[in-house]
């Protein structure tokens, strides 16, 4: 009778094949995370440094000064009073439960991991934007990005860079990033040829063209993304406390290990409350530069 264990057992390469693999990839990671991880550590200082001054403006300047502060940002970005209260009332109710200065932490991170998004992926998106070519090689890389689990961003950078701030930081915006890059690129590939063509006939040059018509008319595309940006590095905020990232995540982990239910419900809903706030804002100053777009078309 013919042999049909082949047929039940999936070809797969054998163990010590596998075993050599891993051990090939991790010692060459860790050869150079022996060989370059302190000049990495020195190359990010500025990032912590960023990190430290926000959270210790936040964490250390009297409560209702920041309440102040966060509702000329919510009337900035809104222009509704309704919103500037909602948002008022949400941070209330987070600093009753005794979760004020985690709660200024986790804004921290968020602030500074957003900025970086922003500074590191718009200009990307840009690039994409004026060729067919990059975007080709760069989109595989952000569709693995999104998909990769986000417990695996914590090894490589953790190996790298150790326990710490900065090194969930940088885990929050790898995984954040993808929306700022693509919503950038897409935004730009939006603007219409007749604005490009009326632009060229005034003689702008490529640059003029990409800071005077093209990134104005794409900001709402722009701004979408960064929405999503903002609640993916929430959503990665209770990932990132297994590594030393303060803030809310913490209470959450704690919760999980102990099993004490309410720290984690009243944490959990928490970053609820300052991820539908930052959706609000987000899409309320969104709306605004559509209908300012609109209006400066029509």
């Amino acid at each position: 009778m013919a042999d049909l264990s082949w047929f039940q057992h999936f070809p797969s390469l054998d163990e010590e094949t596998l075993r050599a693999i891993r051990l090939a990839i991790d010692g060459s990671f860790r050869g150079f995370t022996r060989e370059h991880g302190e000049m990495m550590e020195r190359l990010f200082y500025p990032l912590r440094d960023f990190l430290l001054a926000s959270e210790h403006l936040l964490t250390q300047s009297p409560w209702p000064l920041v309440m102040a502060g966060i509702a000329a940002v919510s009337w900035l970005a809104s222009r509704s009073w309704r919103i500037v209260l909602v948002a008022m009332l949400a941070l209330f109710w987070v600093g009753m439960f005794g979760m004020w200065q985690d709660l200024m932490k986790t804004l921290s991170m968020i602030f500074v991991a957003t900025v970086v998004a922003i500074v590191v992926g718009v200009p990307i998106g840009i690039w994409m934007s004026y060729s067919n070519r990059v975007q080709k090689v760069i989109s595989p890389a952000l569709d693995v990005m999104q998909t990769l689990p986000s417990f695996v961003y914590l090894i490589p950078v953790l190996m790298l860079l150790g326990i710490g701030r900065v090194p969930g930081l940088i885990a929050v915006v790898i995984y954040a990033i993808p929306p700022v890059i693509r919503f950038t690129n897409l935004g730009i590939r939006m603007v219409s040829s007749e604005l490009l063509e009326a632009a060229d006939a005034y003689g702008s040059a490529r640059w003029q063209k990409m800071i005077q018509v093209q990134l104005p008319l794409a900001l709402p595309t722009i701004m979408a993304g960064v929405n999503q940006t903002i609640m993916l590095a929430l959503s990665m905020v209770v990932v990132a406390s297994m590594i030393g990232v303060q803030g809310l995540g913490q209470p959450v982990l704690r919760a999980i290990t102990n099993q004490y239910f309410a720290m984690g419900l009243f944490n959990g809903l928490a970053i609820v409350v300052i991820a539908i706030l930052f959706d609000r804002l987000s899409q309320a100053y969104g709306q605004r530069l559509q209908k300012h777009r609109e209006m400066s078309h029509g």
